[in-house]
């Protein structure tokens, strides 16, 4: 029999408790078992993964590169799990649980609020975190479930998909537009115009370019 034959799939959920807390004592008690316990299961999934997952630092758990790289698709299988569990249930289209969401400000204030609100008029049972941030989350980290950003992330362990386009544009009052005119061909010539917007972030020019 081979190690995936022998695989315990239980064991991925005290490995992805545990990404999520950071720490032993923190995620056994979120499972209600004892930190010993929780440690020989660790040991168990590394064992049979043939990997590191965890170092211990001053913080706490440090999760390796493994460890990173295989959260995602363990975190699909726990999805799985529990929609077979919902179909074994007859309990199939009901949806339950926490999903943490990152945006820019922006987007979570005037895109995604009213889209949440229609999603949790259909599936009560589901609650929402909405994180409005102008920062890239790290979604490694489990700092958020879903990051909705203006750019492709750079960790190949992550899962992208494309989801719109957003068009940035520049506007100005008629008024200011009769005195200071309107040609801009390039980035450079705005330098010539007064602007307003984020006075510590570059996001929107580098966007124009």
């Amino acid at each position: 029999m081979s190690a995936i034959e022998r695989f315990d799939w239980n064991l991925l959920k005290g490995f992805l408790t545990v990404m999520e807390h950071g720490s032993l004592t923190a995620a056994a008690r979120s499972l209600g078992i004892s930190q010993p316990t929780l440690g020989r299961h660790i040991t168990e999934l590394e064992e049979a993964l043939g990997v590191t997952l965890f170092e211990r630092g001053r913080e706490g758990l440090i999760p390796t590169q493994a460890a990173t790289a295989i959260a995602t698709e363990a975190d699909t299988v726990r999805l799985a799990t529990q929609a077979v569990a919902r179909k074994a249930a007859g309990d199939a289209r009901s949806v339950s649980g926490t999903v943490r969401i990152t945006a820019s400000e922006t987007v979570a204030t005037y895109m995604l609020s009213p889209i949440i609100a229609g999603l949790l008029a259909t599936e009560p049972d589901l609650e929402i975190e909405l994180a409005p941030t102008n920062s890239v989350e790290n979604l490694l980290k489990r700092d958020a479930d879903i990051a909705l950003r203006m750019v492709r992330p750079s960790q190949p362990e992550l899962i992208a998909r494309k989801v719109n386009v957003m068009e940035l544009g520049i506007y100005a009052h008629r008024d200011y537009i009769a005195a200071k005119g309107a040609e801009l061909a390039t980035p450079a010539d705005l330098a010539g115009h007064v602007i307003i917007g984020y006075d510590r972030s570059e996001l929107i020019i580098d966007g124009l370019r």
